[in-house]
């Protein structure tokens, strides 16, 4: 298996005490999963789902504002990390779906429910995974973190061009290249701050993010790419029937506002939508305490919330927008 690179120490190193597990998916696929925290099965569960060219190693800083006090399950999509690549016809987002369901059950307790959080492609794994039976049953609530359901390549501005139709053109030509990023260079850093990360961002996320999309294979990078460039999942959020809350950087180029703005307005439950200023696409990295924060929300709300029977729903309160 593929080891990917991350920082050894500091905020954006993972920390210690990982159990490392693997999950079997439907058609065999071998998904490396993590877990963190305490056994114990009153402590709230998360479980973390990273997003395109990423690894269990995105989920670093979320981790380490967690774990003490929450068993928190990460894993590596499809093709990243350390789990097995896609083979002809894996490149779905029924298959990303597979994938979630088989971790919920492989790594929750029988009966246990988790807040599921979905960070960017991640996001999409949830909305792909709506309506199914282990997301229903095992998700006490989701969080969609700068994600879109669709037209991605059209509302994208990493390319300033007022044309929807050349944007997209560029935007999805850029997506699916197959060329190898190479080293982690200081030019390739300034392109990977640009595309995905605000003004704001620190020199140490920057370097601690281009080491997990460096890492990422050219060719599942780019078969990724073409699933989400003609993604469309607007028919799927309104199936996310559990308390949902959404997260987004208003200074996202990948996933600009209007996609989390249109997506609270289809959640049949939605909780809030936060709107952190200033931040680019890697929320989670950028301000790990403001997405961590809604988390706890959940997990304070619904997390340890008994299911209803009858409806298949987590009891909840009256519902609020926020930004």
């Amino acid at each position: 298996m593929r080891r990917t690179p991350y920082a050894a120490a500091g905020p954006y190193a993972p920390p210690g005490g990982a159990h490392e597990l693997t999950v079997t998916s439907a058609d065999g696929a071998r998904l490396h999963a993590e877990l963190y925290g305490p056994a114990d099965p009153a402590a709230p569960a998360v479980v973390l789902v990273h997003g395109w060219t990423c690894s269990t190693a995105f989920w670093a800083p979320v981790l380490r504002e967690l774990a003490a006090d929450h068993r928190v399950v990460v894993y590596d999509q499809r093709g990243h990390g350390r789990s097995t690549a896609p083979g002809p016809g894996g490149y779905r987002t029924d298959t990303l779906a597979d994938d979630l369901e088989a971790v919920l059950e492989q790594t929750l307790e029988p009966g246990r429910r988790a807040v599921v959080v979905g960070h960017s492609m991640g996001g999409m794994t949830v909305m792909a995974a709506a309506g199914r039976p282990a997301l229903r049953e095992r998700a006490a609530a989701v969080v969609l973190c700068s994600t879109g359901a669709s037209r991605l390549v059209e509302r994208a501005r990493v390319v300033p061009l007022r044309s929807e139709r050349a944007r997209a053109r560029i935007h999805r030509a850029i997506l699916g290249a197959r060329v190898p990023m190479g080293p982690v260079t200081p030019v390739a850093k300034r392109l990977l701050r640009y595309g995905t990360m605000g003004p704001g961002a620190t020199p140490a996320m920057v370097e601690a993010c281009a080491r997990i999309v460096h890492a990422c294979p050219r060719v599942v990078r780019a078969g990724w790419a073409h699933v989400m460039s003609d993604l469309d999942l607007d028919a799927r959020v309104g199936l996310l029937t559990m308390p949902a809350a959404v997260i987004v950087g208003t200074a996202d180029r990948l996933t600009p506002p209007e996609h989390a703005h249109a997506i609270a307005a289809a959640l049949p439950r939605c909780t809030g939508l936060t709107e952190l200023p200033g931040l680019g696409h890697m929320t989670p990295v950028e301000d790990s305490g403001a997405v961590s924060r809604v988390i706890r929300r959940l997990t304070a709300e619904y997390g340890t919330a008994a299911q209803d029977t009858a409806t298949g729903h987590a009891p909840h309160p009256v519902e609020e927008r926020t930004t």
